[in-house]
């Protein structure tokens, strides 16, 4: 006789499965690898593991990304995100699990794939100034806000004692792929990353097409995903961002729902670590 429990843990791992990978087009989760460009059970593949803390990390990480104009307008001109918005998140999280967990010479693949992309990618800003994907200031943001989000997902879900030191060994984990995808500055220590995102964040500005991309962000729901984990997701990863860009995004703090939502957020973590436990079943 089947056993209930085990049913509903595989059920819950399938229907996760389903947010990351793309079943109809084949795509199946990354197998860790000892040939990674990253050993196991380091700092990155700690971090990158927890599912929880990526995807409220990985929401903080968008949000703040289109605050940045040249971002923002590579995604207005050359995405179809409206359309795809899950396609697209899923990419996101497929680049950054083979990257993390897939043998070395894949992840090397995968990185080459986006150097490709981002060099067809430019355009003209609305002031009519030029812009380039491959610009190293842009994509630093990029990294500096996906490093710090998926980090204090990790911290605020998982393991808030994380040690100082196991945290800046993230920095100079994670600074191997950028530094790949041509990003300059790049950060190795938490306090590197605080000074860098100070910095960059003087190239910020507040728009309708920045709001606009916020809201879908927060709003699509992802094939799979239950609204109640959605609800969830979006209200923590909100509470997460500086004062400052919430009111360039015109975001409301949760202030009602944001220990709910923490709440929730921990169980469903919880839940979910659960489900996974076995050690090859990575998202």
């Amino acid at each position: 006789m089947p056993d209930p429990v085990e049913s509903l843990r595989l059920k819950l791992v399938s229907q996760v499965r389903g947010v990351f990978h793309d079943a109809s087009q084949g795509q199946t989760p990354t197998p860790p690898s000892d040939e990674a460009l990253f050993e196991r059970d380091t700092p990155i593949r700690q971090v990158h593991a927890d599912i929880v803390g990526m995807m409220t990390g990985g929401v903080r990480a968008l949000l703040l990304q289109m605050l940045h104009p040249h971002a923002l307008q590579g995604v207005l001109d050359h995405s179809n995100f409206r359309e795809d918005m899950h396609g697209r998140l899923r990419r996101t999280a497929r680049f950054i699990a083979v990257t993390t967990f897939g043998h070395h010479e894949e992840a090397m693949k995968a990185i080459d794939r986006v150097n490709r992309i981002h060099a067809k990618v430019g355009g003209t800003l609305p002031d009519d100034s030029a812009y380039q994907a491959t610009n190293p200031r842009t994509l630093a943001w990029v990294h500096v806000t996906e490093a710090q989000s998926f980090l204090a997902g990790y911290l605020r879900h998982v393991r808030p004692n994380m040690p100082g030191a196991e945290q800046d060994e993230y920095y100079r984990q994670f600074a191997v792929i950028a530094r790949a995808l041509g990003a300059d500055p790049v950060p190795e220590t938490r306090a590197e990353a605080d000074a860098i995102f100070r910095e960059l964040r003087h190239d910020l500005s507040a728009s309708p097409a920045a709001r606009e991309v916020a809201q879908l962000v927060l709003s699509q729901r992802p094939q799979g995903t239950p609204q109640a984990v959605q609800t969830m997701v979006t209200a923590d990863a909100v509470a997460m961002l500086p004062d400052w860009a919430r009111q360039m995004l015109r975001l409301q703090r949760p202030i009602l729902t944001a220990l709910p939502a923490r709440a929730a957020t921990w169980g469903m973590g919880r839940t979910l670590r659960w489900a996974f436990r076995q050690p090859t079943a990575r998202p």
